[in-house]
């Protein structure tokens, strides 16, 4: 495989932080109704479903995903609509009520951090019904590079018809207060007739509740890694959808439907480390707690950058890659495309080191003591360690 190196000028496009998120207002048919109206959409990696072309897309380049943002202050709504392709709720700040069904009528609330997995094709809504006054963040990951868009609720579409907005066919927003032209009805995306709202999918509050995992229900795991093992390091994982990278064979994720990517918890105590290694797939990391240092490329031709928290990262397929706790414990989330387990290759000098530990990866690519394997399985471990190419 091709190694992929970073630019200092390319490190820093790669990386958005808070003062790089351009908010949007007027992203969606709902833009303008009573206790909507203060909605605050971002898009991070990929346009993901707004219906606004004035949406500012921070990083257009497909990742096999989308990646973007709801900023809400307390009441504020996100009407119902349904979506074609996977959406995870990443909650960072505050408390939200989620709804689901033909007409809303399911509900449960999930507090910060929490990760939330709604299936496709059922109408879902989301309220910030946090009890401090302050803004609440709700990222999302949508699957695909082409969303497809969404499917609002007809009852949403008909009360915004009251405030002049319409959506076309192509599923892009018009405002004829605005000064847009209004089309002939047959040019405008009708709404979803009662026969087919019926015939969508139930689900329970109970099924839905097996599709969230909390911040006191993450199983975290200080075997995840291979490198975890030596003095400085220490990364934990916790997986939530899918197996990701992590390398425990013991790993549980509560969720393993495909998506087209999978999202893992990662911690790092105080100036601890991941060390050197690289992922074939692209990844996108979310800063949750903390300041993480990115550091790409290898020995004499790194290149750092700094993300606060609620930065997000775009890391490459194919490129060396490290990671540092810099402000106090760090807690991220990682989301890396495609459904199946990650591999990971690690840096010669980490191989070598964790080997002297005793630790190594055996012939499936997990974590094992070295000295548990016989010569064969040895060899067969260490094909995996050794990048390709």
């Amino acid at each position: 495989m091709k190694v992929q190196s970073i630019t200092p000028a390319q490190a820093k496009t790669r990386v958005i932080t808070p003062d790089d998120m351009v908010s949007c207002n007027l992203a969606f048919i709902d833009c303008k109704l009573p206790g909507s109206h203060l909605k605050q959409n971002y898009s991070f990696i990929g346009p993901g479903v707004t219906q606004s072309s004035a949406q500012v897309v921070n990083i257009p380049e497909p990742h096999g995903f989308n990646i973007g943002a709801a900023a809400m202050p307390k009441g504020v709504t996100n009407n119902l609509h349904l979506h074609f392709t996977a959406e995870v709720f990443l909650i960072h700040e505050g408390t939200w009520r989620f709804r689901w069904g033909a007409n809303g009528e399911n509900e449960a609330e999930f507090s910060a951090p929490a990760i939330l997995s709604i299936p496709t094709w059922i109408f879902r809504g989301f309220t910030n019904v946090s009890k401090e006054e302050t803004c609440g963040m709700v990222y999302t990951v949508l699957g695909g590079n082409n969303t497809g868009g969404i499917i609002w609720h007809p009852s949403i579409l008909a009360a915004a018809s009251e405030y002049g907005l319409y959506l076309s066919k192509d599923n892009m927003l018009l405002d004829v207060n605005a000064g847009d032209t209004l089309p002939d009805a047959s040019q405008l995306l009708a709404p979803l007739p009662p026969e087919e709202i019926a015939a969508l999918r139930h689900y329970s509050v109970a099924e839905m509740r097996q599709r969230a995992v909390t911040g006191d229900e993450r199983r975290w795991s200080a075997d995840g890694l291979l490198d975890s093992v030596l003095p400085g390091h220490g990364g934990e994982i916790a997986p939530v959808i899918g197996y990701g990278i992590s390398q425990d064979r013991h790993a549980a994720p509560a969720i393993v439907n495909p998506h087209g990517f999978s999202v893992e918890w990662l911690r790092l105590a105080p100036e601890h480390v991941v060390g050197r290694h690289l992922c074939p797939d692209v990844q996108v990391i979310m800063v949750f707690k903390g300041a993480l240092e990115v550091t790409w490329n290898q020995a004499g031709e790194e290149v750092s950058v700094i993300a606060p928290e609620r930065s997000v990262i775009s890391v490459p397929g194919n490129s060396w890659r490290k990671y540092r706790a810099v402000d106090g414990d760090v807690e991220c989330i990682l989301t890396t495309q495609g459904d199946q387990r990650k591999r990971v290759y690690w840096d010669e000098e980490i191989l070598a080191k964790a080997r002297e530990l005793n630790r190594c990866l055996d012939p499936d690519g997990y974590v094992a003591a070295a000295d548990l394997l016989p010569v064969t399985a040895r060899k067969a471990g260490l094909k995996r360690e050794v990048m390709p190419g």
